[in-house]
């Protein structure tokens, strides 16, 4: 048996066991240290162990001890591998805050490894070595929004799926209308994959202002992207396309009772509980093959299709922002694009507002 002392002075060994190599112990006592304080500051325990996961696989990979690291290894760990910018952030980020806490005097952990390593930590991360944040969205940027002809395309063939089993009378048919729905929920809303798949029935409401919606006249999002290690943010977001309101309320009346008790979920799964990320990572995938779509095109393509079509139509910009849950209008203007037909719109009306009058007809009743 084991018993770690409060503060860095090593393991106390007790009971006759054997100790651990002072290095493997002086190690595991920092990990244990900053760990404690990552939960003081109440951040996620996910987040605490997604930290301490990146410093062991480092550790892992240079086959040296904290008190040895050196900037130049770090370097050689992220240019070795083809990760993406956020999850290079993500472990640079992980590594500086752990050697933040190993290097602050409060703590007293360059005079333990002095003493006991004969070395002292040093940063490894700072501003010229790492990958800047530019922006909250740094996904791939081939995940783009679906064009309107494209979406269409999309959800045809999610229908023709479910007519297809009806006809054939084959199993399925239940589950092919349930995800048909999710994906159109999942872009009438603007959500993410993981704020579709833990909605619950009750997480819609009536709107005032909208009576004709029933009660999903608003979609309370309980699973938002979290920030910084805190609990996933909620959010209001109010029903913009009726059609969708249309079809949900079909599934909730018809569709959903067909499953056996199925609980609070609005996803169920024939073997009962929710529907996971994962799963609707697969169905999306199947129904873009049928539709003959790109394939980088993910399910977070609908959110962005979602941004993209209201600002199109004219939607206040910052109901779009706050529908979307985004802190900064900057952020939205990332997921945004709009299509040519739009832009040559707004070209056109700029124009007017400038010459003050509708441009001269050409001969024949055409424009210039």
């Amino acid at each position: 048996m084991v018993r770690r002392a409060a503060a860095p002075t090593g393991l106390v060994v007790v009971g006759g066991a054997t100790p651990l190599r002072p290095e493997v112990a002086l190690f595991e006592e920092m990990l244990e240290g900053w760990a404690l304080q990552q939960r003081a500051r109440r951040l996620s325990p996910s987040m605490v162990a997604g930290r301490e996961r990146v410093v062991r696989r480092f550790q892992e990979s240079t086959g040296t001890w904290p008190w040895r690291w050196r900037p130049e290894q770090m370097e050689q760990w992220i240019s070795s591998h083809g990760w993406a910018h956020s999850t290079v952030r993500n472990y640079e980020g992980a590594l500086a805050t752990f050697m933040a806490y190993l290097t602050d005097d409060r703590y007293g952990w360059a005079e333990a490894c002095r003493r006991r390593a004969g070395a002292v930590p040093a940063q490894i991360c700072y501003e010229g070595n790492t990958a800047v944040h530019v922006s909250e969205y740094e996904g791939d940027p081939r995940r783009r929004p679906l064009s309107r002809e494209e979406l269409q395309a999309f959800f045809d063939a999610a229908d023709e799926r479910v007519g297809k089993i009806l006809a054939e009378g084959r199993k399925g048919a239940l589950a092919a209308f349930r995800d048909a729905t999710l994906f159109k929920v999942t872009y009438a809303w603007g959500l993410r994959r993981r704020e579709v798949a833990m909605l619950d029935v009750g997480d819609f409401r009536a709107n005032p202002a909208a009576p004709e919606l029933g009660r999903l006249g608003v979609c309370h999002v309980r699973w938002g992207k979290a920030m910084r290690g805190s609990p996933p943010r909620r959010r209001e977001v109010f029903t913009l396309m009726p059609w969708a309101a249309e079809a949900l309320a079909q599934y909730i009346e018809e569709v959903r009772p067909l499953y056996e008790a199925p609980g609070p979920e609005l996803w169920p799964t024939e073997r009962g509980g929710r529907i996971s990320a994962r799963q609707v990572d697969e169905r999306f995938a199947s129904f873009r093959r049928a539709a003959g779509l790109p394939d980088e095109l993910s399910v977070h393509c609908l959110r962005h299709s979602y941004i993209s079509h209201l600002v199109e139509d004219g939607t206040d910009p910052l109901l779009v922002q706050q529908q979307a849950g985004h802190s900064w209008a900057s952020t939205t203007a990332v997921y945004t694009t709009v299509g040519s037909d739009y832009k040559q719109r707004m070209v056109r009306a700029a124009l007017e507002r400038a010459f003050g009058h509708a441009p001269p007809k050409e001969p024949g009743g055409g424009r210039r």
